[in-house]
């Protein structure tokens, strides 16, 4: 931590909590597929630490069809019982059962107003 960059004492613990501190945290953001990733995410992170988010954020990435809401939204039950195998996210089948309905929210807002944002 030698440059000069002002940080918020909860980035300081790692190297990735503050590279998401200088590249995304509080940056503002209207794109809708990055802003859905974010839904997910958050989602996950309710009772955890973000540092375990983002330390799981690929295996996110993978299971969730890279953050793709129709695909999401399509998940099945059968898809959603092998993601309760996945030992790389966070296995809670209310989480995972959410971020589907979510993505379905998601794209009716999509629908309706043209863009999520």
């Amino acid at each position: 931590m030698t440059d000069s960059k002002i940080r918020c004492p909860w980035c300081l613990k790692s190297e990735l909590e503050m590279q998401y501190h200088d590249a995304e945290w509080g940056t503002p953001l209207h794109d809708d597929d990055r802003l859905f990733e974010f839904m997910v995410l958050d989602s996950f992170q309710a009772g955890l630490s973000w540092r375990t988010i983002l330390n799981k954020r690929e295996n996110f990435r993978k299971a969730f069809a890279n953050f793709n809401a129709v695909k999401i939204s399509k998940f099945t039950e059968e898809k959603l019982e092998t993601l309760m195998q996945d030992q790389g996210i966070v296995r809670n089948r209310l989480k995972i059962a959410g971020t589907v309905k979510n993505a379905k929210a998601f794209l009716a807002v999509q629908k309706e107003f043209g863009t999520f944002d």
